[in-house]
């Protein structure tokens, strides 16, 4: 299974479910931190019945970047940051600035798989994210202890039931759409 088709077959219910149960979905859009994941962030969105935004990263030279460029309006929402993975954390923490400085209500970032290396819990700390959402596709035990900002999302149920219906030979395709609970 590729990482692509992994990420929206456990992260993407598991997200959405997740904004359900935590805040007022109408007061949040969904924002990308980056045009690669346009995508993501749009069926997020649309699955919630709520708009997205993005942002444009301008590059001097490649792995820096020198300008990001906010596509939409958070001004008074909650801009729920999406992506696939997090290792430094350095674009998301900048896109968190800028949607502070735009005007978000509030920022919090879901993330598939937190690989949070180097300096990133720090980083995290002292950004204007209010917490970073985590699936435990990678261990987070320790991490959440360090970092107060840390959240995990369990989807060992939606890993459970993948193993559950390939040993039945069921289709696992209502899992792109359901958490099986």
């Amino acid at each position: 299974m590729s990482l692509t088709l992994s990420t929206q077959l456990y992260a993407e219910p598991s997200t959405i479910q997740y904004i359900h149960n935590n805040f007022e979905v109408s007061d949040c859009i969904i924002v990308s931190p980056d045009a690669g994941g346009a995508k993501r962030a749009a069926s997020i969105a649309d699955r919630l019945g709520i708009d997205f935004a993005l942002f444009h990263k301008e590059r001097k030279k490649a792995n820096e970047v020198s300008r990001m460029v906010l596509v939409g309006n958070v001004t008074g929402k909650v801009a729920i940051l999406v992506d696939d993975m997090a290792d430094t954390c350095g674009t998301l923490i900048l896109a968190a600035k800028h949607l502070s400085e735009a005007g978000a209500a509030r920022i919090v970032g879901i993330v598939t798989h937190g690989i949070l290396s180097g300096n990133a819990l720090q980083a995290i700390t002292e950004s204007s994210l209010e917490k970073l959402v985590v699936t435990n596709t990678i261990p987070q035990h320790q991490n959440a202890a360090s970092c107060d900002k840390i959240e995990v999302i369990d989807i060992g149920i939606v890993l459970g039931e993948v193993i559950r219906r390939s040993h039945y030979g069921e289709s696992i395709s209502m899992l792109f759409t359901e958490v099986p609970f």
